[in-house]
C-alpha cells in the first residue's frame, strides 16, 4: 500500500506545510482556549466548562468563516427582503460561499462594541444564522448559559477572549480544528467511559488504510461517487480522515458523508464541520442509532465506527427485541441479541443491514474490545451473531492493536473488517473468499513521551504502513495467520454419566425429608379459613404417617438398586393404606438416597440409564471433527460409562485470537533462579551489616 496520507497522528508532533498542524500552533490554540475555560472557575464546575467553550468555539469558527463575505451578505439580504423572496438561503449561501449564512448585523467585533447589551445582541447574532447552522448551536442548549454568563460578568470577557483567536480554515484547517475539538472534549471528559467521544487519529488512519486500500484501483476512477457512514460519528473524525484519504487518492472523487451521533455536543461539532467543508449537514443525524435509525433504508459503500465499549442497551431493549422478533433477518438484528450488558455486536449488525447488495458491495471497519471475540456460550446471542457473520463469509479479518492507545482506557482493542463482497479474483489481489485473516499488531507501537489520559502508546506512520502491508499481502508469517471459517466453529457436546445411588432408612436420612419441597408442601394450603386449616392438619397427619412407616423399616440395610428399593417402599406404604403420588415418592427417594459409585445404575421406565446432573460435563469439539470419534478418543478412555446426549449438542463460534499467536516461553532454569536468590540474600546481608555497624 503506497497511498498513505502524510498526517502525523500524535499531538506532540509537527505538521508540515502541506496542511499538517505544527506543535506550537496546535498546543498554543488548545492552551489558549483552555485558559478561557479556566475563567469560568467559580460559577461553573470543571465538568461544565464544555457547555460554554464548545459552542463558543463553534460560534467563533463560524464567525471567522463568514467574515470576508459578511457585508455582502447583509447588503443582499436587505435587497431580498424588499423583493419579498421567502427562501433566501440558496442566494445568500452563494454569496457567503458556504452552506450557511448569517443575516444579523452583529459579529464578534460588533458584539464587543456594545457591552451593555451583549446578551441580547448575542442572541440576535445566533438567531441570524440560517436554520442549519442555528440548529447546531441550539443542540448545545447554549441559550440558558448566556444569561448565567452575563449575570456573572463573564459573557463579555469570554467573547473578548475568543475574538483574539483566528479560527478561519485558512489558519486552522478542518483537520486541525477536529484535533482541537477532540482534545477539548478529552479534557472536559477525563473520566468518561471507555470508547466514548473519539478515537485517536492514528487508529483512524490505520482503519481507513485497511478499509479502503483493497479498492484503490476502483477508487481512482474518474467521476466516481462514493458514500461513507459512521453510526457513532462523534465529532466526525473518522469521516474526515476517510474523506481525506479518498481525495488524495482521487482529487475528482465525490464523497458523500453520513453519520449519526447520540451526544448533542459531539453531534453539533460534527455537523458544524460538515457545514464548513461544504457537505450536506443534514446527513448527520442526532439520536440513538438503535431506536432512531436516522438513515433507515439507506445503504453505504464504506462504513466505519468506534462504538462505546461494553455499552448497556437496556434502555433500547424493548425496541430491539420487538424488531428482532417481528422482522427477523429482514430487520437489523435477526442474527441474535447479545447480553444486555454489552451491545457491541448490535452495532455491527446495524452496519451490516446497510450494506449495498450490488456487484461492489460494502466494506466495514469497526473497533471492538476483546469481548465480541469470544463471550457467550454456544447457542447464545453473541455466538449466534458470530456464527451468522462467519458462515456467511462476511468476516474478512481482525487486527489486534497495541494496548494503551485510547484516551479513556488501556484495554486491548481490535479492528474488525467485514464485507459482503470478498475478493475471489487472484488478478485483483489475495483471494479472500472462505478465509479469515488475523493480524497480530500488538507490538507495532511506540511509547509516548507524555501520556494523554490513559493513552501512553501511539502507532507511528511507518508502523501504520507496515500493518497495512501485512494485511494487504495476506500471507502467513509471525504476525499474520489465515484460517478457514470452519476453524472458528465448534460443537459443544454434553457428556453424561449414569446416576448411581444407594438407599438407607436411617434417622438422619428420614430427617432429610424436611428439605424436600413436595414433603413440606403437605403442611401448606392456598385455601383460606377453616378449609385451609383443615387441609394443613390433614397434611401434617400424612407427614407423620409417612415418617412412622419409614421408622418401621430396617435402618441397617443398604440398598444399591433403586428399582428394588422403590418396590419395597411402595409395598410398605400400601400395607398402611397410604397412596403416594409421584412427586411425594420422588421426594422420599431423594431424601433417603446417597451418591454411590458402587451402586447399580438408576434407569428410567424404558430401561435407559438416568444421567447424574452432578457428573454432567461438556466438551468443545472442533467443527471439522466428528463428535463420536472425538468422544471415543478423548473421553471414553477416562470415563467408560459416559455417553453423549446428542439432543443437547449446540454449534458455537468464537475467535480465540490470543491463542493463535501464543508463544511459549520456557521457565528459567532452577539453578539460575537459585543463584539469583543467593546473590540477593548476600546483597541484603551486606546492607544489614552496614546498618548495624552504623548503629
Amino acid at each position: 500500500m503506497t497511498d498513505i496520507i502524510k498526517i502525523n497522528i500524535n499531538c506532540n508532533r509537527k505538521f508540515n506545510i502541506e496542511g499538517e498542524l505544527k506543535l506550537s500552533n496546535f498546543q498554543e490554540k488548545i492552551n489558549f482556549i483552555w485558559s478561557i475555560a479556566e475563567l469560568l472557575r467559580g460559577p461553573y464546575k470543571k465538568e461544565q466548562y464544555g457547555d460554554i467553550i464548545l459552542p463558543m468555539s463553534v460560534l467563533r469558527r463560524f464567525d471567522c468563516v463568514l467574515t470576508e463575505t459578511k457585508q455582502e451578505v447583509l447588503d443582499k439580504y436587505e435587497t431580498l427582503k424588499k423583493s419579498g423572496l421567502q427562501n433566501m438561503d440558496p442566494v445568500l449561501n452563494r454569496i457567503s460561499k458556504q452552506e450557511f449564512n448569517n443575516t444579523s448585523k452583529y459579529d464578534f467585533d460588533k458584539l464587543l462594541a456594545d457591552p451593555d447589551n451583549i446578551a441580547n445582541n448575542l442572541r440576535n447574532y445566533i438567531n441570524g444564522f440560517s436554520k442549519n447552522a442555528r440548529e447546531i448551536i441550539e443542540h448545545f442548549d447554549f441559550d440558558k448559559q448566556i444569561t448565567k454568563l452575563n449575570d456573572n460578568n463573564l459573557l463579555y470577557l469570554i467573547i473578548s477572549e475568543f475574538n483574539k483567536i483566528d479560527l478561519h480554515p485558512e489558519v486552522v484547517s478542518n483537520t486541525q480544528m477536529g484535533y482541537i475539538f477532540e482534545e477539548l472534549i478529552r479534557r472536559f471528559n477525563e473520566h468518561a467511559e471507555a470508547g466514548d467521544h473519539y478515537t485517536p487519529r492514528e487508529v483512524i488512519r490505520l482503519m481507513v488504510n485497511i478499509l479502503l486500500s483493497e479498492d484503490n484501483e476502483e477508487l481512482t476512477r474518474p467521476g466516481l461517487i462514493t458514500t461513507i457512514y459512521d453510526c457513532c460519528a462523534g465529532t466526525g473524525g473518522m469521516l474526515s480522515v476517510a474523506e481525506q484519504y479518498l481525495r488524495e487518492l482521487n482529487p475528482g472523487i465525490q464523497v458523500e458523508l453520513y453519520g449519526q451521533e447520540i451526544n448533542p455536543q459531539s453531534f453539533s461539532i460534527c455537523k458544524s464541520d460538515m457545514l464548513i467543508k461544504g457537505h450536506k449537514a443534514d446527513n448527520i443525524i442526532l439520536g440513538d442509532s438503535f431506536t432512531e435509525d436516522g438513515h433507515k433504508g439507506q445503504t453505504f459503500r464504506y462504513m466505519l465506527t468506534n462504538p462505546p465499549f461494553g455499552v448497556e442497551w437496556k434502555k433500547a431493549q424493548k425496541f430491539i427485541k420487538d424488531e428482532n422478533e417481528s422482522e427477523g433477518y429482514d430487520g437489523r438484528f435477526g442474527a441474535g441479541l447479545p447480553r444486555i450488558s454489552d451491545g457491541s455486536l448490535l452495532f455491527l449488525q446495524h452496519l451490516i443491514s446497510k450494506m449495498k447488495q450490488d456487484e461492489t458491495g460494502s466494506r466495514i471497519a469497526i473497533i471492538f474490545n476483546g469481548s465480541p471475540l469470544f463471550t457467550g456460550d454456544a447457542g447464545s446471542g453473541e455466538s449466534e451473531i458470530r456464527r451468522w457473520i462467519i458462515k456467511n463469509d462476511m468476516l474478512e479479518g481482525i487486527i489486534a492493536l497495541p494496548d494503551q492507545l485510547f484516551y479513556n482506557t488501556g484495554i486491548s482493542t481490535y479492528i474488525w473488517i467485514v464485507t459482503n463482497r470478498k475478493n475471489d479474483d487472484l488478478m485483483k489481489g489475495p483471494v479472500r473468499t472462505g478465509k479469515i485473516q488475523l493480524v497480530n499488531a500488538v507490538d507495532f507501537y511506540q511509547k509516548m513521551r507524555k501520556s494523554l489520559g490513559n493513552k501512553r502508546s501511539e502507532i507511528r506512520e511507518e508502523q501504520i504502513r507496515e500493518i497495512t502491508r501485512i494485511y494487504g499481502d495476506s500471507k502467513e508469517n509471525e504476525y499474520c495467520k489465515i484460517f478457514a471459517y470452519e476453524d472458528f466453529g465448534y460443537q459443544k457436546i454434553v457428556v453424561e454419566r449414569p446416576l448411581r445411588l444407594n438407599f438407607q432408612v436411617t434417622a438422619e436420612r428420614i430427617n432429610n425429608l424436611y428439605n424436600e419441597t413436595a414433603f413440606n408442601n403437605l403442611a401448606k394450603s392456598r385455601k383460606k379459613g377453616a378449609s385451609g386449616a383443615q387441609e394443613i392438619d390433614e397434611g401434617k397427619k400424612l407427614q407423620g404417617q409417612i415418617i412412622d412407616v419409614l421408622k418401621t423399616m430396617d435402618d441397617t440395610a443398604i440398598y444399591k438398586n433403586r428399582n428394588t428399593f422403590t418396590k419395597m417402599l411402595k409395598k410398605a406404604f400400601k400395607a398402611e393404606d397410604i397412596n403416594l403420588k409421584s412427586p411425594l415418592l420422588k421426594a422420599i427417594l431423594s431424601a433417603l438416597s446417597e451418591k454411590d459409585e458402587t451402586a447399580d445404575v438408576c434407569t428410567d421406565t424404558k430401561g435407559n440409564p438416568e444421567p447424574d446432573p452432578d457428573l454432567r460435563d461438556t466438551e468443545n469439539v472442533p467443527l471439522k471433527e466428528d463428535i463420536h470419534e472425538y468422544f471415543e478418543r478423548e473421553v471414553k478412555p477416562h470415563v467408560p460409562d459416559a455417553w453423549i446426549d446428542e439432543t443437547k449438542t449446540k454449534i458455537g463460534y468464537e475467535i480465540p485470537f490470543t491463542r493463535h499467536f501464543y508463544k511459549y516461553k520456557p521457565l528459567r532454569p532452577s539453578e539460575e533462579i537459585k543463584k539469583e536468590i543467593i546473590e540477593l540474600e548476600k546483597s541484603i546481608s551486606e546492607k544489614l551489616k552496614k546498618v548495624i555497624g552504623n548503629e
